[in-house]
């Protein structure tokens, strides 16, 4: 039997799974999509041949509903859909801080939840996407949700009470990266490059690191230590990265990320 797949809230990241699933292989007939305003619903017709329904139609005809709006909406969501959710269905939530015991008190008894934190790179098919099953959730259910995120890059699951530590690690971590990018161009600047050239090659070291960190197999301190040779360039720049307490900083800035996701979570239980 086809199993119709419903994206509830499509924003970037709903659009981004939407085009996933079918450079994946479903069919746009297969599909439904809900949006607030006409004309971003007319958009996603033109560009991917998707029907666009009411949150309560999708509710009634889809097997999976993916829940992508955002945490602040959720509640008001969930009241919406609720007449209309029988227990076979399967929800998949992306909003960040929002157990799964909220859909499953709000929702029809048994019903099945998956809780995913997805982070930015899927909008280029790099995502990481981490996985957790809510109490009524089963094998098949977890199989079906990788499905639907592994076109965009990779799956993880964990149980929900990592939640938070993958949040502070994966779905705020691309920020770090632009953030630690954003530094050292600025410093490339000081140091004399242009900022067009400067960026390009933090860039450039930035998307090779990461190649050499995936497909090597090698932990990253044999990679590092491969660049930094005795009395070097690279030594001495650790060196005032230690002095300056980078490392101390960084594990802090996740413990913060990790307990705001707590803080979040409590929010909504």
């Amino acid at each position: 039997m086809t199993q119709k797949v419903a994206v509830l809230g499509t924003g970037k990241i709903g659009e981004a799974l939407l085009s996933g699933m079918i450079r994946a292989g479903w069919t746009p007939a297969d599909l439904l999509v809900t949006t607030r305003r006409e004309e971003r619903a007319a958009e996603l017709r033109d560009r991917y041949g998707v029907p666009t329904v009411t949150n309560a139609e999708a509710a009634k005809a889809a097997d999976t509903l993916i829940l992508a709006v955002k945490p602040q909406d959720m509640t008001a969501l969930l009241d919406e859909l609720a007449p209309h959710l029988s227990p076979d269905k399967l929800v998949i939530t992306a909003a960040a801080g929002v157990p799964t015991s909220v859909f499953e008190q709000r929702l029809a008894e048994g019903i099945a939840v998956v809780r995913v934190m997805p982070n930015t790179p899927v909008l280029v098919d790099e995502g990481m996407s981490v996985i957790s099953a809510g109490s009524h959730a089963t094998e098949a259910h977890l199989v079906r949700t990788e499905a639907i995120f592994d076109p965009v890059g990779k799956t993880l699951r964990v149980p929900e009470s990592q939640q938070d530590a993958a949040t502070a690690l994966s779905g705020s971590g691309p920020a770090y990266f632009y953030y630690l990018v954003e530094a050292m161009t600025d410093a490339g600047i000081l140091l004399g490059l242009p900022r067009a050239q400067a960026h390009n090659l933090i860039v450039q070291a930035a998307i090779g690191a990461a190649v050499m960190l995936r497909d090597s197999g090698e932990h990253p301190v044999k990679l590092r230590e491969a660049v930094t040779s005795p009395a070097g360039t690279t030594i001495n720049a650790i060196r005032e990265l230690e002095n300056h307490g980078v490392r101390a900083a960084l594990l802090a800035a996740l413990e913060a990320a990790r307990d705001r996701s707590r803080e979040l979570a409590s929010g909504h239980s």
